[in-house]
């Protein structure tokens, strides 16, 4: 049995780069879950139809997924602080767009143009966390910045959308773009060059670049492993408001109860992950993450009518196991790149993220059924059993990740 491992504490300038990255994914993050919640007024007040609204919501991933690709190349040949402010501000724009769209067609071109900057933030924040952090540190680091995804829950969401009822669906995303700007000028003043990774190039061409980080033995078992876990992760995500709505029985009202107090339970345990990973073994700890979310994924999408309070329960319990897998299995893959490829591998495995995304949410939509808009949805507990299949081979990839990382 290995010992624990010692904590390394962060410096006061690296708590400063926790606390911006964080805030930065949260407005992110917000972006691009409100969507959901503000799609009754979206359609009413441009007149969509459902299938509009979905290529609406889709295109963002989409073309994520596209930048992320395209600029993998790139990511290594610029200073990151750089890198993080240009997709940044061109983020803002998207998202201010957003705001001001007033048809279908400004609306989908916002939603593209802040796809193809918001989809690089990610990678390019991970990068950072990478060259910033030690190893033994980044288990920690991943909790609080994956809080971004629990803040977005919690505090984003309903004040979005206590804006818009207030002003209109525009405010939302507007308060979104007001928040980043002040964000880009803290990044602008605080954050210093990140440019070790200069130093080491070796590949003159951006295209040379890309195929090395992509051919590279060790990065398509990151890569593998990333694919993976997104489609496990992102399989239940589409349907989970129909099912508890439909077979669960949640009303509407109850329903951003549920939201908010699954984001405070990922508040909770993303810090407390962090650090277990960094105290105890990474790997470990996605191990037990994987198993536990197994066992609520099926229990949970094999429910019917279902009292409210064991719903909220259940419903937190499997966000914790989903949660839990994410700090450790980041934290392990960030090892994988050495330093000059660093960059383009977190944009190609922030790419598939998205595309996996895509993937998972097609495949959940072909087996699930449901008869009409009200009856209960069919087949959900069929997705709960291919999440157990994806997982378990997770495991094992992510096994293969850890060896590499040590």
């Amino acid at each position: 049995m290995k010992p624990q491992q010692e904590v390394i504490p962060f410096t006061g300038y690296q708590k400063l780069v926790i606390f911006l990255l964080a805030i930065t994914q949260f407005t992110v993050i917000l972006d691009f879950m409100v969507m959901s919640p503000l799609g009754d007024m979206l359609m009413k007040s441009l007149s969509l139809k459902p299938a509009d609204f979905g290529i609406a919501v889709s295109a963002y991933a989409i073309c994520a997924g596209i930048s992320g690709l395209l600029t993998a190349g790139f990511a290594d040949k610029f200073d990151r602080k750089k890198l993080l402010l240009f997709f940044y501000i061109g983020f803002i724009g998207g998202t201010i767009f957003c705001g001001l769209s007033q048809t279908y067609v400004q609306l989908l071109v916002a939603r593209i143009i802040t796809g193809l900057f918001g989809g690089v933030i990610g990678s390019i924040s991970l990068a950072i966390v990478a060259d910033l952090f030690s190893l033994q540190q980044r288990g920690r680091v991943m909790g609080f910045i994956s809080m971004g995804f629990g803040a977005s829950q919690v505090l984003g969401v309903p004040i979005g959308l206590y804006l818009a009822n207030l002003w209109s669906w525009e405010a939302t995303f507007l308060m979104v773009a007001a928040l980043g700007v002040i964000i880009t000028v803290i990044i602008l003043f605080k954050l210093k060059p990140v440019t070790d990774h200069l130093a080491v190039q070796r590949d003159k061409s951006v295209i040379v670049h890309l195929w090395h980080a992509l051919t590279n033995k060790r990065h398509r078992v990151g890569f593998t492993a990333t694919a993976l876990l997104s489609i496990g992760g992102f399989m239940m995500m589409p349907f989970g408001s129909a099912f508890a709505i439909n077979n669960l029985k949640v009303t509407y009202q109850q329903l951003p109860l549920l939201f908010m107090i699954s984001g405070v339970s990922s508040l909770l345990v993303m810090p407390l992950i962090g650090r277990l990973s960094d105290r105890i073994n990474k790997f470990r700890i996605f191990a037990i993450a994987s198993v536990w979310m197994m066992i609520m994924c099926v229990v949970y999408t094999n429910l019917g009518e279902t009292p409210f309070w064991i719903v909220v329960i259940l419903n937190v319990l499997m966000m914790i196991g989903v949660m839990s897998r994410m700090v450790p299995s980041s934290a392990l893959t960030s090892a994988i790149p050495s330093l000059e490829d660093r960059g383009a591998f977190m944009s190609i495995n922030s790419s598939l993220q998205q595309f996996a995304g895509g993937i998972a949410a097609a495949v959940s939509g072909m087996i699930v059924v449901q008869e009409t808009k009200y009856s209960p949805l069919e087949n959900y507990n069929l997705v709960g059993y291919v999440i157990v299949v994806i997982s378990l081979i997770s495991i094992f990839l992510m096994y293969r990740v850890s060896k590499l990382a040590d």
